[in-house]
C-alpha cells in the first residue's frame, strides 16, 4: 500500500517560509508540470508536500531598481501575455511549452527548481543575466541564474529556502529564442538557443540548452559577433561570420546521445540554430 504523503497548504509567503523551515525535505509544488511527472513515474517518492498555489505573492510581478522582479509563481501563459514585449526572448520559449493547458499552469520558478538542462526558460534567462531570489525564515539572497543551476537538476539552493522569484532588465534589443524536438509541438527539446542584443554595451549573449549538462553560454560565438556587428551604422550582418557564429555556437555544446537525438544531430542543429537566431535578430535590430 502506497504511504500517505503530508500536504503543507499554506496561505501566505511568511507562512510558507515558516513551514519549509519546520520542514526543509518538503518537496515545493505550485503548477505541478514537472512535480506530478516525477511522482507519476515513481522517480520521486516525497514524504511531505509544500503546495505554494495559494501564495498570492508569488504570482505577483513588478518594476524594482531599474529591473523587472517576477514571482516564482507568474505561469507561462503571463509571461507571454503581459510581459512578452519586455522579455521578448522568455515569451518565445513560453510559447513553445507544452499545451495551453500546461502553459496556464507551469511557472518559469518550477523550471528553476527542476533544473533540469532541457529547460526551455532557462536560456533566456542566461542571456539575461538574470538572478534567481531565493528566501528563508533567516533572509533573503539573490544568486546569478549561472550559478545557481550547479549540474543536472541541482541547484545551490539550501534546504530551507525557498525559490521566491528571479530578476533580470527588460530587453534593451532584438532577442530569439529556437529549439528543435522530435516533433513540431508539446516536446522536450533536443536542444535551444536563446540571443539578445545589448547594443548600448555592444554585446550579443547566446546560451545553449538541452545539450549539456547545464545551460551553456557560447563565450566565443558571443565575442565574434559583438566585434563584427556594425554597431553604428546596422549593416547587413557578413554571411561568413554568421556561418563560423553556428559553429562556435555548436562548438560550446557538451551534447550527449540519448533517446531524442545524437551528439552529431544535436551540434548541426545548434549550429544551425545559432545562425538563424543571430540573423533575425540582427534583423529585427536593423528595422527597429
Amino acid at each position: 500500500m502506497m504511504e500517505a504523503v503530508q500536504v503543507l497548504a499554506p496561505d501566505t509567503w511568511e507562512e510558507a517560509l515558516a513551514l519549509k523551515a519546520e520542514h526543509p525535505e518538503a518537496l515545493p509544488i505550485a503548477g505541478g508540470t514537472d512535480v506530478m511527472v516525477e511522482l507519476n513515474f515513481d522517480r520521486a517518492r516525497p514524504e511531505t508536500m509544500l503546495d505554494l498555489t495559494r501564495v498570492a505573492a508569488l504570482r505577483e510581478w513588478g518594476a524594482q531598481d531599474g529591473r523587472l522582479r517576477i514571482g516564482a509563481g507568474v505561469s507561462y501563459t503571463r509571461i507571454i501575455e503581459e510581459l512578452g514585449d519586455r522579455l521578448p526572448s522568455l515569451a518565445v520559449a513560453s510559447r513553445t511549452v507544452g499545451s495551453p493547458q500546461i502553459r496556464n499552469r507551469g511557472t518559469v520558478g518550477g523550471n528553476l527548481g527542476t533544473a533540469s538542462p532541457a529547460g526551455d526558460a532557462l536560456p533566456p534567462l542566461y542571456v539575461a543575466d538574470a538572478e534567481v531570489e531565493l528566501a528563508s525564515v533567516g533572509g533573503v539572497r539573490r544568486v546569478p541564474v549561472a550559478e545557481f543551476v550547479t549540474g543536472p537538476k541541482r541547484t545551490c539552493a539550501r534546504e530551507d529556502e525557498l525559490i521566491a522569484a528571479f530578476v533580470l532588465p527588460a530587453a534593451a534589443g532584438a532577442q530569439q529564442f529556437a529549439k528543435i524536438g522530435t516533433r513540431n509541438a508539446m516536446v522536450i527539446a533536443v536542444c535551444s538557443v536563446a540571443l539578445a542584443l545589448w547594443p548600448a554595451q555592444r554585446t550579443v549573449r547566446v546560451c545553449i540548452g538541452s545539450a549539456g549538462p547545464t545551460p551553456l553560454r557560447a563565450l566565443e560565438a558571443e565575442e565574434l559577433a559583438a566585434g563584427a556587428l556594425d554597431w553604428d551604422g546596422l549593416a547587413p550582418a557578413d554571411e561568413a561570420m554568421v556561418t563560423r557564429f553556428g559553429e562556435l555556437v555548436a562548438a560550446a555544446a557538451q551534447p550527449i546521445d540519448d533517446v531524442r537525438g545524437s551528439v552529431a544531430y544535436r551540434r548541426h542543429a545548434l549550429a544551425v540554430l545559432g545562425r538563424r537566431t543571430l540573423s533575425w535578430a540582427w534583423e529585427e535590430q536593423r528595422c527597429a
